[in-house]
């Protein structure tokens, strides 16, 4: 049978439309499963992790906001403090090939090396797959994911949206908030905060 103009247009519409329709990861609800490859050549995938609470947290080496963080050692004593008491920590890069913060495996184990950074990984995500999948809008952002699997936290890591390294000391960081409360069995009392930092630089963004 024939189909019209209209009919076909509407398909063509609906079948676009079709990836938007899907929905990003909310606090409170399951974390989308994923697999990624990491800068040492391993591939991870998230569910492998159930029964461990995990963090995720966005990066990008040129944002002056993930900057302050790593070149304050914020970053690194969290990710050891935590990784040390059984957490998964990954570091995910959502940059799109050509855009800022985006790097190679081998520039990104430079930069661990470097920062003696301690995530459990840094898993590399340049088609921007993952940070879609959780409507990432900044690096850093952080999520934290309970061991059943769910969304306890999506947010800021802290209360100081600033690129000055000595408003961490005075910051109330809740990355520590939520990991605290949900590991004492307490309900998480912030679970959602506003992000900042620059945006995440996927493919087709303006910068």
């Amino acid at each position: 049978m024939k189909r019209s103009t209209p009919y076909l247009i509407l398909v063509a519409l609906v079948m676009c439309a079709a990836p938007l329709l899907i929905s990003a990861a909310k606090v409170g609800q399951a974390a989308p499963d994923f697999a990624a490859t990491a800068s040492n050549g391993r591939t991870f995938r998230l569910s492998d992790y159930r029964g461990k609470y995990v963090v995720l947290e966005w990066h990008n080496n040129g944002c002056p906001y993930v900057g302050k963080h790593y070149n304050s050692g914020n970053m690194q004593r969290l990710q050891k403090q935590w990784t040390d008491r059984g957490i998964v920590w990954f570091t995910i890069l959502s940059s799109a090939p050509g855009k800022q913060g985006y790097v190679t495996a081998g520039e990104e184990n430079d930069y661990l090396a470097k920062m003696r950074a301690a995530p459990t990984a840094a898993l590399l995500d340049p088609s921007g797959e993952i940070g879609h999948l959780y409507d990432e809008k900044t690096s850093p952002q952080m999520v934290v994911i309970s061991p059943q699997g769910v969304v306890i936290y999506d947010g800021a890591i802290d209360d100081k949206p600033t690129t000055d390294l000595n408003d961490v000391a005075g910051a109330t960081n809740y990355v520590n908030l939520a990991l605290e409360q949900a590991m004492a069995g307490k309900q998480v009392q912030t679970p959602t905060t506003r992000p900042y930092g620059c945006s995440v630089k996927y493919s087709g963004s303006a910068h």
